[in-house]
This record gives structure tokens, C-alpha cells and sequence, in this order.
């Protein structure tokens, strides 16, 4: 998704599952992981996890916050990125499909509320780890997504949550078929990082938003 002459830099931070505690315990590095990332002096340090950065209401901006004054770096999070593609769409009512347990689909939707964007259906798989998350099947989300929309008429977009799952080479083709635009956790990250940077350029095959 990243236009030639934009590199990505990647440090990783502990996640083993979507327990509280787990999901809380993944911003205890966060100040160690900014200052390596800083050390290559980037544009932008991105916190890239969905469930982390909608915990709550404030939680992005916290995130933010941490990383700034830990790298000397502009920073931003997945979720800064979720509501700058849902302003740039115009999206106020949405399905929402994630494979999360339901505690952490529920913080999800609580979220979305909180930032006056309706959640008009979709579900949830249950599943608890990044690993098994990354073992979906494309076409299972897929499906899911179909589901959701197909039972919530009047939705204006379908949001399929999650960084961990391999949703992107679907987002082009459930536009097509849905007829209306489709966000990803992944998209929507290099997407918002890419206009935090000054950097305009379209990237055609990921939907939409990327399109812009």
C-alpha cells in the first residue's frame, strides 16, 4: 500500500492475547519501541493496533502523547486513522466485523459510539490471538463481511477491524459487489500515515479510500 520511495520500519511490541490484561500490558514498552524506531529518524512513528487504540475514548491520544515525548517524533495510532477515513467518506452509520472476542468487539462499538459513528450491525469470530487471527481464511472474512452488510440496509461503509488478519487483497472486490467503501485496519493506517507525511499520491487496488 506504500507508494515507491516510502519505507515502512517496523519494531514489534508483546501481544499473546485479547485479555485486559494482555491489551493493557502492550503499552508498557511503548516508550523503549518509540526510541528505537527514532533512532532511524522517520517521518511519523505509527502504534498500529486496532484493539489497543480504541480501548478507549482517550486512549489514542494518550498513545500519541507517549510517543512524542519519547521520540521527539510526530506520532499517530490505528485508531486516528479509522476516524480520519470515516470524516474523509462522510461515514456515519457502519457494520463493524471483527474476529475478536465479543469483550473487545463491544469496546469497539462503545468507541465508535463515543466518536458519534453509528454501529448498524455485524459480528464477531471469538478469537482470542494474533496467531490464530492470521490464520483465517481470506474468504471467511469475506463472508463475514457480505453477512454483515447484507442484514444492516443503510449502512454507508463496512469497517473490517484488525491488523493481525489478512484482509487487504479483499477490499477492492467486496467494494465492487457491496457498493459501498470497505476500511481496513491496515489500510486506513497507511493510508492516514501517508497524508500525515505530506504524501498525496493515490495507491490504485486497495479500495476507495486509498484511491483518494
Amino acid at each position: 500500500m506504500l507508494p515507491a520511495g516510502v519505507t515502512a520500519l517496523v519494531t514489534r511490541l508483546a501481544l499473546t492475547g485479547s485479555s485486559v490484561a494482555e491489551l493493557e500490558a502492550m503499552l508498557e514498552a511503548l516508550e523503549p519501541a518509540a526510541r528505537l524506531l527514532a533512532d532511524a529518524r522517520p517521518g511519523l512513528i505509527g502504534f498500529h493496533c486496532t484493539a489497543v487504540s480504541t480501548f478507549a475514548p482517550e486512549r489514542a491520544g494518550s498513545i500519541r502523547a507517549r510517543i512524542e515525548a519519547a521520540a521527539g517524533l510526530p506520532a499517530c495510532s490505528t485508531a486516528d486513522g479509522i476516524l480520519a477515513a470515516l470524516a474523509l467518506l462522510r461515514v456515519r452509520r457502519l457494520v463493524l466485523v471483527t474476529p475478536y472476542i465479543e469483550p473487545v468487539h463491544a469496546r469497539e462499538v462503545a468507541w465508535l459510539a463515543a466518536h458519534r459513528i453509528e454501529v448498524a450491525g455485524g459480528s464477531c469470530l471469538g478469537v482470542n490471538t494474533n496467531g490464530e487471527m492470521a490464520r483465517i481464511p481470506p474468504e471467511a472474512i469475506a463472508t463475514q463481511a457480505r453477512d454483515a452488510v447484507r442484514a444492516a440496509p443503510g449502512a454507508e461503509a463496512c469497517f473490517v477491524s484488525c491488523t493481525a488478519i489478512r484482509s487487504a487483497g479483499l477490499i477492492a472486490g467486496l467494494e465492487a459487489e457491496l457498493g459501498l467503501p470497505v476500511i481496513t485496519s491496515n489500510q486506513v493506517m497507511a493510508w492516514h500515515a501517508l497524508r500525515q507525511l505530506g504524501i498525496p499520491q493515490a495507491v490504485p487496488g486497495y479500495g476507495w479510500l486509498m484511491a483518494s
